[in-house]
């Protein structure tokens, strides 16, 4: 489609090698599938949808999260019918960003959309997605960053210990095989794009209202009506399992945006023992099973710094398939340390997938500094804490 081509040479090159190996049945998963060959949900069928790959380590379909560095880290990307949980940084900056990628990416690979909030219209979400860039265009910024950039000489083994010291686990710059798309936080997607996608926008304030009667212990009207409206996108648009899709072959992307705060009706964050304590976690298991039997992938962001009960954030992590938490220097005393002066802040890796298993992997680096310079949003591997 159109706005593959639009994005530069990266995507051809993705999608020529996910052909590629469609066609020569090159992976495990492919030779070893029963159906191979079938027309009914087999292998090649799957990755052949635009913008995704098969797992080279058990073939699960994969989609990007709209950063590369980030996909390296998750063991190449989001896997279908799992949820991403960001834990927001404290004044919300750069959390959003990573919102906005995920679901550019999705307009980039015309995936269809679906985008929930509470605060925003989604209509305007999608108005502020970063722009995607040109192939030369992301590698020019990128080496800008890095080598231009004046390091004191007391500083200089240790950033030469950061930048290349762990380099073979991952890979913190534009690459020719990458999966995913670099994007422009200065400049905003062209219109055009979004006009010729499929997106969905639940904004809570037009979907409920304040007369809703609730019964007790049940979930708040806010997550009820998203879960009715991701179910009915799902088994109407065909992207169900048992409900084939009549068209070609897609992949939905959910994006949730602060889920849990009080803009939700769920009072998690204003006290400890709040009387929906439990909705949240309700909402995430009955939106897992729907993710689980679709083809679907989850993205959401929670502000779990303003939760007052810790359980309940253990909980989140139990139901969520990953989780990364943003930490920004604003307002802390890393902001004004010199060795942190080139980064706006570190992200956690608490928890990411072990698929088809009854306990979740761990990541071998834990915790990664980010910043925002220019144009690109980078990430790379913190030495200290």
């Amino acid at each position: 489609m159109a706005a593959v081509v639009t994005c530069g040479s990266g995507a051809g090159s993705t999608g020529s090698a996910v052909a590629t190996a469609s066609k020569s049945n090159v992976t495990s998963f492919q030779r070893r599938g029963p159906r191979a060959s079938g027309t009914n949900d087999s292998g090649p069928r799957l990755v052949s949808i635009a913008g995704t790959r098969p797992s080279v380590r058990n073939g699960q379909l994969l989609v990007s999260t709209g950063l590369p560095a980030l996909d390296q880290l998750l063991g190449g990307g989001l896997a279908i019918g799992t949820v991403l949980l960001i834990e927001e940084d404290k004044y919300n900056i750069y959390s959003p960003l990573l919102f906005k990628c995920f679901l550019a990416e999705g307009i980039v690979n015309g995936h269809t959309l679906l985008v929930a909030s509470a605060k925003e219209d989604p209509a305007n979400i999608l108005q502020e997605l970063p722009a995607p860039l040109l192939d030369d265009n992301s590698k020019k910024e990128f080496d800008e960053d890095v080598y231009n950039h004046k390091t004191p000489e007391s500083n200089i083994k240790m950033k030469i210990a950061w930048r290349y010291q762990l380099l073979p686990k991952m890979e913190i710059g534009p690459v020719s095989s990458r999966f995913g798309h670099y994007y422009d936080a200065s400049k905003r997607i062209p219109q055009e794009l979004i006009e010729a996608s499929n997106w969905h926008g639940f904004f809570l304030p037009e979907k409920i209202s304040s007369t809703l009667k609730v019964e007790p212990c049940s979930l708040t009207p806010g997550y009820i009506k998203l879960l009715q409206f991701i179910q009915n996108i799902i088994y109407e648009e065909g992207f169900d399992g048992s409900n084939p899709q009549k068209k070609q072959r897609n992949v939905l992307r959910i994006g949730i945006q602060n889920l849990g705060s009080p803009l939700w009706g769920d009072d998690i964050c204003c006290a400890e023992n709040g009387s929906n304590s439990h909705s949240l976690t309700k909402f995430l298991y009955v939106l897992r099973g729907l993710l689980r039997t679709s083809l679907s992938a989850c993205i959401i962001t929670m502000p779990t710094h303003l939760i007052q009960n810790k359980a309940i954030i253990a909980r989140v992590t139990n139901l969520s398939d990953i989780v990364i938490g943003l930490e920004s220097f604003i307002g802390s005393e890393r902001e004004t340390n010199p060795l942190y002066k080139d980064y706006h802040g570190l992200i956690h890796i608490r928890q990411i997938p072990r698929l088809n298993n009854l306990i979740c992997d761990e990541s071998d680096v834990k915790d990664l500094a980010f910043k925002l310079k220019r144009k690109l949003f980078t990430i790379e591997v913190d030495f200290i804490s």
